[in-house]
C-alpha cells in the first residue's frame, strides 16, 4: 500500500484518480485543519485524519505502508505562511515516523531550483526538505518538477485570471522573458507511479519537465489566445507589480490563491528537454494542448 499526503491539491487528486485506474492500494492522509477536502466521490478508499506534529497517530496511519508520497500543499495556500513551521517541520516529524515504521520508499514531490541557500522562501524550504529526506536513512526519490498545470492549479488559472482583470494593456514582471517549462499535471503523476517500479530512481533526485522552453510573455499570449481575448503586454518591476496585486487583491481575495506565486517567475525553471522521453520513455504533451479547462464557464476573473 502507498500512503498519499496533499492528496486534496490537484497533484495529488490526479495521483489518487491513477491509482485507482491501475487499482493500485492507497491510503490518503487527510489535514485535519482542512475543512471541506475534495474527495473522489463514488469510490471507496482507505483514509485517515492526523496531524503532522502528531507522530504516534501517523505511526498508526503508516501501518502496512511500503511507500510514502509526500505532496505538499503548503505552497498553494492563499496565507503568508511560515515554511519553516509547516512544510519543514512536517518533514521532520514524518520521516522520523515513516523511518520507525519501516516504510521502504519515500517519495518527494520538490521543485527545480530546490536549494537550502536559495534567496526564495519556496525553493529554500524545498532544499531543506530533500536534505532532511537524504539523511533520513529511507530510500527515496526525489522529483525536482518544473512548473506543473492542469485543472484546479495556482499558475495557469491565476495567470488566466490575471489576463481576464485587464482589459486591455496586462502588466508583465520585467520583460516576460523567464524561461519556464510547463508540464502537465498527467504526466507528471504518470512518472511519479512509473518511479515505484525503476530501481535507478532510488535514492535519487530526477529533474522534469515539459517538452518545451516558453517565455513568461509566450505563455501569457498562448492563454490569451485560448481566451479569445486581445492583449497588449507591458512591462513592470516587482515593486509596481505588488501594487497591482494588491490592487487586485482588494477586490479578489482569493487571488492569486497562493502566496508564493511571483517566485514562480522571477528566476528561469528549467531543466534537460529529453528528461521525461529520456528517463521514463513518455513524450509530455506541449502547453498548449491541454488548457481548455481555462476557458471560463461563469463570468468573473
Amino acid at each position: 500500500m502507498i500512503l498519499i499526503t496533499g492528496g486534496t491539491g490537484f497533484i495529488g487528486m490526479e495521483l489518487i484518480n491513477q491509482c485507482l485506474d491501475s487499482s493500485r492500494p492507497f491510503r490518503l492522509l487527510i489535514h485535519p485543519e482542512e475543512s471541506t477536502p475534495k474527495l473522489p466521490k463514488g469510490v471507496q478508499f482507505d483514509a485517515a485524519i492526523c496531524a503532522f506534529s502528531d507522530e504516534r497517530g501517523l505511526k498508526a496511519v503508516l501501518q502496512d505502508v511500503e511507500a510514502v508520497y509526500f505532496i505538499s500543499i503548503a505552497d498553494q495556500s492563499t496565507a503568508n505562511l511560515n515554511l519553516q513551521q509547516t512544510e519543514i517541520s512536517e518533514i521532520e516529524s514524518f520521516t522520523h515516523a515513516a523511518q520507525q515504521a519501516g516504510v521502504n520508499r519515500f517519495f518527494y514531490l520538490s521543485h527545480l531550483g530546490a536549494d537550502r541557500a536559495s534567496a526564495f522562501d519556496l525553493l529554500k524550504a524545498k532544499g531543506i526538505a530533500e536534505h532532511i529526506i537524504k539523511e533520513a536513512g529511507i530510500p527515496y526519490t526525489i522529483i525536482r518538477s518544473s512548473i506543473v498545470y492542469g485543472k484546479g492549479d495556482v499558475f495557469s488559472e491565476n495567470l488566466a485570471r490575471w489576463i481576464r482583470y485587464f482589459p486591455g494593456r496586462v502588466p508583465i514582471l520585467g520583460d516576460g522573458n523567464v524561461n519556464l517549462q510547463p508540464l502537465w499535471v498527467q504526466d507528471l503523476v504518470t512518472c511519479m507511479l512509473w518511479a515505484m517500479d525503476m530501481p535507478s530512481t532510488e535514492n535519487n533526485i530526477i529533474e522534469i519537465g515539459g517538452p518545451e522552453y516558453l517565455t513568461l510573455l509566450e505563455i501569457l499570449q498562448i492563454i490569451a489566445q485560448k481566451l479569445r481575448k486581445k492583449r497588449s503586454f507591458f512591462d513592470v518591476n516587482t515593486n509596481q507589480l505588488q501594487r497591482w496585486l494588491r490592487l487586485i487583491r482588494s477586490l479578489h481575495r482569493d487571488f492569486p490563491r497562493t502566496a508564493y506565486w511571483m517566485d514562480y517567475f522571477i528566476e528561469n525553471q528549467i531543466c534537460a528537454l529529453d528528461s521525461i522521453p529520456r528517463i521514463f520513455g513518455i513524450n509530455p504533451a506541449r502547453f498548449h494542448q491541454n488548457i481548455d479547462y481555462l476557458i471560463p464557464q461563469t463570468k468573473g476573473i
